[in-house]
């Protein structure tokens, strides 16, 4: 199991329209391809202007593979352009994790 951990920032005053255009345009073509997401969370505490996701993959294959048909995805792409138009994101950062023998992850 691949977890694909990705934490993102977005300008001051902007984290609310940027998930309302997810929720709008990107959701339906990213679970379309990726299935549903571990998680999709917002802060809590600390830093109220980034959120996290967690997607699951079998492994890097996989994961290559379902991030290749959603990238070539009309409704991906016209997501992806109108989030640049909305220019609310700063900062992204992504880590590839594995889960600990000790604590599986059931899915």
């Amino acid at each position: 199991m691949l977890l694909d951990v990705r934490t993102y920032t977005c300008r001051p005053g902007t984290i609310k329209k940027h998930l309302e255009l997810y929720e709008r345009m990107g959701k339906g073509p990213q679970t379309r391809h990726l299935g549903q997401p571990l998680a999709y969370l917002v802060t809590e505490t600390g830093n109220p202007n980034q959120y996290v996701h967690i997607w699951v993959y079998e492994n890097a294959g996989d994961r290559e593979k379902k991030r290749a048909a959603m990238q070539a995805d009309p409704d991906w792409i016209a997501y992806t352009q109108e989030s640049a138009k909305l220019g609310a994101l700063e900062k992204q950062e992504n880590r590839l994790m594995r889960p600990v023998d000790f604590f599986p992850i059931a899915r």
